[in-house]
């Protein structure tokens, strides 16, 4: 972070880690900007995606994080693709279902101008290299994930998608907005951005009440309201729920050091995708 900002021209001193996950964010306290630092160069293409797709969406007027536009980014760092994000200054309350419904029927109805090539949405792209990596799990985790991924993707395979291809946010899920002073909703995190069906970003939410219930049906329904469709009802949403509850857990795998509780919740999820009739008991977290 220190040596991205020095060669931005910017202030990093006394910078705040905001968040470490897939990526790790900071916000500087010299100038209202956050770097949003990637865990190697093998994510330096879907750095410069989130680059011109955010530049595109602000051409479009729609609501969504923006990138600091003198600076040429993505930069390499310490062998970290770094980008630079204007700050969205919070207001005190939490984005809605009813409003993330909203952003994505409003996204998907948009036509990608003819400058823009994004990729498909990558099913499984990441999981491969997620077990491979992962460090303090057994052995027959990682067989059986591997065994489980090569499932998926046959299964993937075989779908028949009713909906027309479009822009996909493909991470979308409530955390993934944000409100900013004046009540604007704002999506953000746009590295997984794709054009593909929009199945793909219903799929989240879908598996979050599905499966797991960590929406009430009060605020489910406010979802499919606003976008204007369940997509539990389509034939082809257990495959896209395998897809999902697969990548939260492998997401997990990579921070099992972290802590006794991570490591446990790691072990509830992997044991419930062993057993795929049981029901979920996932934490949120």
């Amino acid at each position: 972070m220190a040596l991205a900002c020095r060669r931005a021209g910017l202030c990093g001193d006394g910078a705040q880690l905001l968040r470490l996950g897939e990526n790790a964010l900071f916000r500087l306290t010299a100038h209202p900007v956050v770097v949003r630092i990637a865990r190697s160069t093998e994510y330096l293409e879907s750095g410069r995606g989130e680059v011109e797709v955010s530049r595109w969406l602000a051409s479009e007027n729609f609501p969504v994080t923006r990138v600091i536009d003198d600076l040429e980014q993505p930069m390499i760092a310490d062998g970290h693709p770094v980008t630079f994000w204007h700050l969205i200054e919070e207001s005190d309350r939490k984005p809605t279902y009813g409003e993330l419904g909203r952003v994505l029927r409003d996204l998907h109805s948009l036509s990608l101008p003819a400058a823009l090539t994004l990729p498909p949405y990558p099913v499984l792209d990441r999981t491969d290299r997620r077990i491979n990596a992962a460090v303090d799990i057994p052995e027959d985790d990682r067989a059986f994930l591997r065994k489980r991924a090569r499932e998926l993707r046959d299964r993937v395979e075989d779908l028949r998608f009713g909906s027309g291809k479009g822009p996909v946010h493909g991470d979308a899920h409530v955390q993934n907005l944000m409100v900013d002073k004046d009540d604007r909703v704002i999506l953000i995190d746009l590295e997984r951005f794709s054009y593909d069906f929009p199945e793909w970003d219903l799929m989240v939410t879908a598996t979050e009440h599905h499966s797991l219930g960590w929406q009430t049906p009060e605020q489910y329904g406010d979802f499919v309201g606003a976008y204007g469709r369940d997509l539990r009802t389509w034939s082809g949403f257990p495959t896209l729920r395998a897809v999902q509850e697969f990548n939260m857990t492998t997401w997990l795998m990579q921070n099992v050091s972290e802590s006794p509780e991570t490591a446990a919740e790691y072990a509830r999820r992997i044991s419930s995708l062993r057993n795929d009739d049981a029901p979920r008991d996932w934490n949120p977290g």
